[in-house]
């Protein structure tokens, strides 16, 4: 073999090594199909871009947002890391307040249980970058459902700076895990907290796992007592093995795909129930027939579980309705639905032969 050979050979295979092991999806933020890049105001157990969920509880409220490319926050990212990220994640308090003792405010990703499996009981490290105007110390919890937890701090030295935390930990065993899901259920999440009233903090010793749900300790900070209070976060990863490596770019076709398997929809982007427009939409020339299947298809890979659909008329937004030609016609509703196939049909609807007729889609398997 040739020395060309040779180190081309020995680059695909460090390539190979270093690939795929990420655990988490969308830890770069790249991906937002409910939201695009707009300003939302964000609710309880709500997701708000790809594989990201939001827990809020209390008076405080926020909005987030998929910062671009061109964004300050993201080049400076750039410029602090050394790296080219094209997006991050922010979080602002938009309705301030004081802390009560069952106030809970954070966002988290859950990690499906054929994704949990393979560092179960082994070391892992979690790795990301962190901006915000309230200095001090803040937790990362690793939980398996409500049974286990695991409290991990890490300290924000600098208002308004960006910096790089690692936390290194021992993963909790198979058998415990198996008490949640080693197959398409949660297996654990991994929380980022803002606001933790007293019902949810930890008394025992911290970087350790417990029994019991815990989401940090007495230690703190409270954010969100000031609507200039923000939060930034970018370059999420979670990995084996007790070394940070660098952040994997995986491409956006790739990362696509792995949140297709939780979330789908045809807004391209745009936000749900907006006008696309019908030529931005799915359909099909109708047959002039009383039932009519309206849109059917293969997702784009095969869904966690059975989704749950919903279609949208292209032009008013209204759930349930679709476009035909000028013409806004209701009830419509799901056929068949599985993890790889869809279809939605109209019943006793008067709908001319040849008119086009067009909807939005969406299908969630969310954990």
């Amino acid at each position: 073999m040739s020395k060309a050979a040779e180190l081309a050979s020995l680059a695909s295979a460090s390539e190979t090594a270093l690939s795929n092991r990420n655990i988490v999806i969308n830890g770069g933020f790249t991906i937002s199909q409910r939201n695009g890049t707009t300003l939302t105001s964000t609710l309880n157990n709500k997701y708000f871009l790809d594989r990201w969920l939001f827990y809020l509880n209390g008076s405080c409220a926020v909005s987030t947002q998929q910062m671009g490319s061109t964004d300050s926050n993201t080049t400076g990212l750039n410029t602090a890391s050394g790296e080219v990220y094209n997006n991050v994640m922010s979080v602002d308090c938009t309705t301030a307040a004081s802390l009560g003792s069952t106030d809970l405010a954070g966002f988290l990703q859950l990690i499906e249980g054929y994704n949990s499996v393979p560092i179960a009981g082994q070391s892992a490290t979690l790795s990301f970058w962190v901006k915000t105007n309230i200095t001090g110390q803040y937790y990362v919890t690793f939980k398996l459902g409500s049974a286990r937890s695991y409290v991990a701090p890490y300290t924000v030295s600098s208002a308004n700076t960006w910096e790089k935390k690692t936390i290194t930990l021992t993963m909790d065993s198979l058998t415990n895990l198996n008490a949640q899901s080693t197959t398409n259920g949660t297996g654990f999440q991994i929380y980022w907290g803002l606001r933790l009233g007293t019902s949810s903090q930890q008394t025992s010793t911290i970087n350790s796992w417990h029994d019991g749900n815990f989401y940090g300790t007495s230690s703190q900070v409270t954010w969100g007592t000031s609507t200039s209070d923000s939060f930034y976060i970018g370059g999420v990863q979670f990995e084996k093995g007790d070394t940070a490596t660098p952040f994997e770019h995986r491409s956006y076709g790739q990362e696509l795909a792995l949140c297709h398997r939780y979330y789908w929809n045809t807004y391209n982007g745009a936000a749900i129930g907006s006008n696309t427009g019908t030529t931005n939409a799915i359909g099909r020339s109708a047959g002039g027939q009383s039932y009519e299947t309206i849109s059917e298809g293969n997702f784009p890979t095969t869904m966690r579980a059975v989704p749950t659909m919903q279609i949208y008329n292209p032009v008013t937004g209204t759930a349930g309705s679709i476009r035909g030609d000028a013409s806004n016609f209701a009830t419509c509703q799901i056929n068949f639905r599985g993890v790889n196939y869809y279809s939605f049909n109209m019943n006793n609807q008067a709908i001319g032969q040849s008119t086009f007729v067009s909807g939005n889609v969406t299908a969630d398997a969310e954990l």
